[in-house]
């Protein structure tokens, strides 16, 4: 019985090109077509959203630097040059730089609050156990999905009955409140994710409580009261309905109430350009906070998803 041998290929020279088989390359998936085609629509609706909100934007600062008529002859051209009286008229005859400094009072001294809070009582429901610790984190969860508007009439009436009707830091103390249930629930989420070595680490060393809460767990939990506090900014500035029942003092409306009463007597007397100038003034400082800390909104919100 013969065996046939085959000789085992000989290891190619130096410099001697190695002679491939080519593979008839097959049709591309669809897989990959179908995603470039998703890809292209999300960004064409991405672009789409994107001028939908800026150009209104851009709008109403164009036209508050406009004269009135050129805000109705010509209200898509530029202007022919800069009003700057109409932002002084504003400022000024229509009272803009009193409603500003309220609001700036009213919402700087209730984020502080809400932030120093928020951040306690979440650290506690998030790091210890306790009897009861699931319930009060429910209770902060039901007082987001309770109605503001179904709140109003018994709220006058506590607000009153404490002596703290039509006052600035009357004011302060319901934005906190109104703030607290979700600062609670989203902060609670974020002290979940750090670790909890760090800490231990800390104990071990003689640190107390809140020396440990202060000097370490809230420097790490940086993103997440940023993206908290982007939050809490943009509601408590835009705030109406809870300042108009409860702040009927008029030196001592808030920017929104402030509003409402430039666009009436504004609207009254003509005077639209002073009444766009007020606008922007209320709106670029929400959109000033938002470009600065637009990075560290999304660190806060995206944080622990990769954990």
């Amino acid at each position: 019985m013969k065996t046939t041998e085959t000789s085992a290929p000989l290891p190619a020279e130096p410099g001697a090109s190695v002679s491939k088989v080519d593979v008839p390359a097959g049709p591309p998936p669809k897989e990959k077509k179908e995603g470039n085609l998703l890809n292209v629509f999300s960004h064409g609706m991405l672009v789409l959203w994107a001028f939908m909100v800026v150009m209104p934007l851009l709008w109403a600062v164009m036209t508050s630097f406009k004269d009135d008529n050129s805000i109705f002859t010509s209200p898509w051209a530029l202007p022919d040059k800069l009003h700057f009286d109409n932002w002084a008229r504003a400022w000024t005859d229509a009272n803009m730089s009193d409603y500003f400094l309220n609001t700036v009072l009213v919402v700087g001294g209730s984020l502080i609050g809400t932030l120093v809070l928020g951040s306690m009582a979440a650290y506690v429901l998030a790091r210890f156990d306790f009897p009861g610790n699931r319930f009060i984190y429910f209770l902060f969860i039901g007082g987001m999905s309770f109605p503001i508007m179904l709140a109003l009439v018994p709220l006058f009436y506590v607000v009153n009955n404490m002596g703290l009707l039509n006052s600035l830091h009357g004011l302060i103390l319901v934005y906190i409140a109104y703030s607290l249930p979700f600062t609670v629930f989203f902060l609670t989420a974020f002290f979940r994710t750090l670790p909890t070595s760090i800490a231990e680490a800390a104990f071990v060393d003689g640190a107390s409580h809140s020396r440990t809460f202060f000097q370490i767990m809230l420097p790490m939990a940086k993103p997440g009261l940023i993206s908290v506090g982007i939050f809490n900014f943009l509601g408590q500035w835009n705030q109406y309905m809870l300042p108009t029942v409860l702040n009927t003092d008029p030196d001592k409306r808030v920017l929104t109430q402030g509003l409402v009463q430039l666009a009436a007597s504004q609207g009254y007397k003509g005077d639209w350009s002073g009444l766009f100038a007020g606008l922007v003034m209320a709106m670029l400082p929400v959109l000033a906070a938002y470009i600065v800390f637009q990075r560290q909104v999304v660190q806060g919100l995206t944080a622990g998803a990769l954990k």
